[in-house]
């Protein structure tokens, strides 16, 4: 099932892309990111999720007060390696950078439908705050946003914050936009990055993320 997560008349949609360890250690943790019911750790009260890209590395403090399920879920993501080798492949100038889609299409496929619920909103979608991506009620999975400006109109259609970027916006704000809109999330999902990276070489994506000490 090809899911795209719309973000109202602006004709947006939010997501992310991820990928998977290398090695021994890599295939166990390719094993635990098929398995979407395994990685339900309860996230600490604030933490923050450092990630090193191909523009440099920019931090989101998150904080669970504001979103616990879709704070919970972030963490599980960046901890167990979900986001490590994704593109930021939808982005469009003063609006969002968009990432979430694991680059290996045998874990992306198990996450379609991993879905939590909603939480309330408790914060609004100002510039540098991050927010999972929906295709409607109760159904985020992986996909994130980041705003790169203030965005309050997506306030009252369910989208709640979770985090900020405290540290690298000006990194965020130079992640390629090149490509706008042009890749397809239905190719995304099922090609991974063999997709992306033939058909859009120069897309920026995420090194490595991890949770900081």
């Amino acid at each position: 099932m090809i899911v795209r997560s719309t973000v109202i008349t602006v004709g947006s949609v939010l997501l992310a892309s991820a990928a998977f360890a290398q090695g021994a250690g890599g295939d166990a943790s390719k094993a635990k990111l098929r398995t979407p019911s395994q990685l339900t750790e309860q996230a600490p009260e604030r933490y923050k999720a450092k990630f090193d890209t191909s523009k440099g590395a920019f931090v989101i403090e998150v904080h669970r007060d504001w979103a616990p399920k879709g704070a919970d879920r972030f963490y599980n993501l960046v901890k167990n390696g979900f986001f490590d080798d994704t593109r930021f492949f939808r982005v469009v100038p003063d609006f969002m950078v968009q990432f979430g889609i694991n680059g290996d299409p045998a874990v992306q496929k198990n996450w379609a439908n991993a879905n939590i619920q909603d939480d309330a909103k408790k914060q609004s979608n100002k510039k540098g705050y991050v927010t999972f991506a929906t295709r409607g009620a109760n159904t985020r999975t992986t996909q994130v946003f980041i705003n790169f400006k203030d965005n309050s109109f997506l306030d009252n259609q369910g989208f709640a914050p979770f985090g900020e970027v405290t540290t690298g916006m000006d990194v965020v704000e130079k992640i390629n936009s090149q490509y706008g809109e042009r890749p397809n999330q239905g190719s995304i999902q099922a090609e991974g990055n063999a997709y992306l990276n033939k058909e859009f070489p120069k897309l920026d994506y995420v090194r490595k993320a991890t949770i900081e000490k």
